[in-house]
């Protein structure tokens, strides 16, 4: 098996950077100060669960399949992989009791038919 560049230190857990890049066929070398890529900062574990999650395309339940996890622990994984690229994920704005009630009132007559999509739509930015 090859082995991959760590892309933190493991003394003081920042960012490392390349000093030194080769060729191998013609030993040609360059040295300065190079950055990494964001994916090469993942640990190990982020990397193959990047691995899972593109090979599944997103799909959650395969990769809760695949790896043996459950739903919240994939979600949990995802976040921390956002995190370390250097995104902030957007919070789930919580929405009160009275809110999701009339909201669900709403999808409830667009799904019998007693409204149609559009009407649904006002309703709904009505009810935000």
């Amino acid at each position: 098996m090859k082995k991959q560049a760590i892309g933190k230190c493991p003394i003081c857990d920042s960012h490392l950077n390349v000093a030194r890049l080769k060729c191998k066929k013609c030993d040609t070398a360059i040295e300065g100060d190079f950055d990494l890529c964001k994916f090469c900062r993942l640990d190990r574990e982020q990397k193959e669960f990047v691995e899972v999650f593109i090979k599944s395309r997103g799909n959650i339940k395969e990769v809760e399949r695949e790896l043996g996890i459950s739903y919240p622990t994939v979600r949990s994984r995802l976040e921390g992989v956002i995190e370390a690229l250097g995104y902030r994920p957007e919070p789930v704005p919580k929405v009160d009791s009275e809110t999701a009630r009339r909201r669900k009132k709403v999808l409830d007559a667009l799904n019998s038919g007693d409204i149609t999509a559009e009407e649904a739509v006002e309703l709904l930015k009505e009810h935000n």
